[in-house]
């Protein structure tokens, strides 16, 4: 990842234009930001993910682990946005009516009656998405990608304020099903929460002597204000030498000799809607090129299939994370 990563801190600092409606923008990412922040120490960079993709519309995967917060922050997310939420647990016995709910005969009034299942919130929060076996797991791909859910023939759709965080444990681990290509490609991005520092940890000691500070957490946020603020990041200019830059770094995926598979156009578009996003954070309304090349990384990796034999899912998503890098280094902005 590119070292400037963190170089402006918009979740701290004032926007850099004044429009009115970026700086509502820049405003809501703090106070979300903020409400993070209490509930996980020392990280700025998986809070600052987690907003950018909010406020992109994307789906979000944590991957690492177990204990390390994932759940925790996906919980004070839907708390700190006043939106509904469901977690569903996932294990190898689930069904896929499970997740999309299923219709059952009523003996009074001679009919199906749909039940909804989990899937129908606002965060569908996935703990341990890859213990589920791929049948259920593909119970996810309509609703990630369409925003509704057929059962029986008829479809119905989700809130407009819909998304998934899903976590899930290292797939070394046993118990686990790795997850498909088609179910990776709908995550627009991935991040790893990582262990905490002595610091961070030594207050997460303070900061836990009774009860959970997710509990905890009051919304500083409305569903109303999230997607009038996604609104506004789709509005985000990106000029077309930016997308020619940005096309030219995905395209650079499909053609590493290193890879089996490249970035899909679902990755450019991610890519694109993630750039958006961090510079309306930013109070910017134009995409730059540093936008792209420091999400690479996030929106790709997990994407990509790696050529070779890996000891681990953990040096083949590294070598990926290496392809990325190299990709945006060697790609000349055109």
């Amino acid at each position: 990842m590119p070292e400037n990563v963190l170089s402006e801190n918009p979740l701290i600092a004032e926007p850099a234009e004044p429009a009115d409606r970026l700086t509502a923008v820049n405003a809501l990412a703090r106070r979300i930001a903020a409400s993070l922040g209490r509930v996980l120490n020392g990280k700025p960079e998986a809070i600052e993910s987690t907003i950018t993709t909010l406020l992109a519309g994307g789906h979000l995967l944590l991957e690492d682990v177990p204990g390390v917060g994932k759940t925790t922050l996906a919980t004070a997310l839907a708390r700190s946005i006043d939106a509904k939420a469901q977690r569903i647990q996932f294990t190898s016995d689930m069904l896929p009516t499970d997740v999309t709910g299923l219709s059952i005969y009523d003996q009074e009034r001679h009919v199906f009656q749909f039940h909804p299942g989990p899937i129908f919130t606002n965060i569908a929060i996935g703990d341990e998405v890859n213990r589920a076996t791929p049948k259920t797991q593909s119970a996810l791909l309509e609703a990630m990608g369409e925003r509704a859910v057929t059962v029986d023939g008829q479809t119905r759709p989700l809130p407009e304020l819909f998304i998934v965080v899903a976590t899930q444990n290292p797939q070394d681990m046993e118990g686990t099903f790795p997850l498909p290509e088609a179910q990776r490609d709908r995550f627009m991005t991935r991040i790893s929460l990582g262990y905490p520092d002595a610091a961070a940890e030594i207050a997460m000691l303070a900061a836990r002597r009774g009860s959970d500070p997710a509990e905890d957490v009051e919304p500083v946020a409305t569903i109303d204000e999230v997607i009038a603020a996604q609104r506004l990041v789709s509005q985000v200019q990106l000029s077309e030498e930016v997308a020619r830059y940005l096309v030219a770094i995905v395209a650079g995926t499909r053609a590493h000799p290193n890879l089996a598979l490249g970035g899909s156009p679902r990755a450019t578009l991610h890519l694109a809607r993630m750039a958006r996003s961090r510079a309306a954070i930013r109070g910017r309304a134009f995409v730059s090129p540093d936008d792209v090349a420091v999400l690479a990384e996030t929106v790709l990796s997990h994407r990509l299939a790696p050529k070779g034999h890996f000891a681990s899912v953990g040096e083949a998503y590294l070598a990926a994370t290496n392809v990325v890098a190299e990709v945006v280094a060697r790609t000349p902005l055109v």
